[in-house]
């Protein structure tokens, strides 16, 4: 049975038709009806017959959404789509749909994505990151995610920055309530931040002016990758993953997976690090393939 992935973010809903071989047989976008919830449903409902009109099929669904679903409640919570947040987001859909329907947040896709046919295609345990406006994670093993049981495994974004230096002490503001958060020193603005209060630049202008000599900038990004390895650094001091792969706005820093890996050896717990740092095979797609993917062959 072919798979629909369904890509759910703030501005557009992407769905897609994946076949058994990996091959993306039917794509469609549209706009993400803002603030309106039950706009939004529709939406992806009229996306998902439609997938399934133009394959002449009927499909398992998956869903990749922003934020992720309470096990205790059922509920959507920490979604940057507000509308989603205390919503039974599952099971309004499934309900609308007539069918059981797989979810996991956006990050969770992205590495069950890299780790099936992308980057970490091959290998048994996979950590894929998003580092991007905001900064997240996801955990696979053997081809499949590990969630656990608060739904919030390889969320490292929302642990402080580790070994930090008494200048990046106590760190910036999280929205989140806590300050020095990895997200706030790794994510796309705090890049940016650490480079100019302002915010007035990209991390791709930044990079140019690296590149031109710029000494300003090529210091930013030493500090921006000595922090990303640290952080890594506890994540392979924990989860001890083949592969880490980046995703997200920052993953097309060529530069950081060659320095990362040099630095992050000073703070894993071994006489030797094998874990590579790939970019993604997938890019921008691997989100919505993830999300297909939610559905393993012998399940559909």
């Amino acid at each position: 049975m072919p798979r629909i992935g369904i890509d759910l973010g703030g501005t557009k809903i992407e769905g897609i038709v994946l076949q058994n071989n990996g091959e993306i047989s039917h794509r469609l976008r549209i706009a993400t009806p803002s603030g309106d919830y039950a706009g939004t449903l529709q939406a992806i409902c009229k996306l998902v017959f439609q997938l399934e009109q133009e394959a002449e099929e009927t499909c398992s669904i998956g869903i990749g959404t922003p934020g992720a679903t309470s096990p205790q409640s059922g509920l959507l919570r920490n979604s940057n789509s507000v509308c989603l947040n205390g919503q039974p987001v599952r099971h309004d859909l499934e309900s609308q749909l007539q069918r059981p329907i797989r979810m996991a947040n956006d990050a969770d896709c992205f590495a069950l994505s890299e780790a099936s046919d992308g980057a970490g295609s091959g290998t048994r345990s996979v950590f894929g990151v998003i580092v991007g406006t905001g900064t997240g994670g996801g955990l696979v093993y053997n081809g499949q995610l590990i969630q656990g049981p608060n739904a919030i495994a390889g969320e490292w974004g929302h642990n402080p920055l580790p070994w930090p230096e008494l200048h990046e002490l106590p760190g910036p503001a999280c929205y989140c309530g806590k300050y020095g958060c990895i997200e706030t020193w790794l994510s796309g603005p705090g890049l940016t931040r650490d480079f100019a209060d302002n915010n007035d630049i990209t991390a791709r202008e930044i990079v140019a002016l690296a590149e031109e000599g710029d000494a300003k900038a090529e210091d930013c990004l030493q500090r921006y990758e000595r922090r990303m390895a640290k952080a890594l650094a506890s994540i392979i001091n924990v989860y001890d993953p083949e592969v880490i792969v980046l995703g997200g706005g920052l993953s097309q820093i060529d530069r950081l997976y060659t320095n990362v890996p040099r630095v992050w050896g000073e703070y894993v717990f071994s006489d030797a690090v094998i874990t590579k740092l790939k970019p993604p095979v997938h890019g921008d797609s691997s989100g919505v393939r993830g999300a297909a993917w939610l559905w393993p062959e012998d399940k559909t």
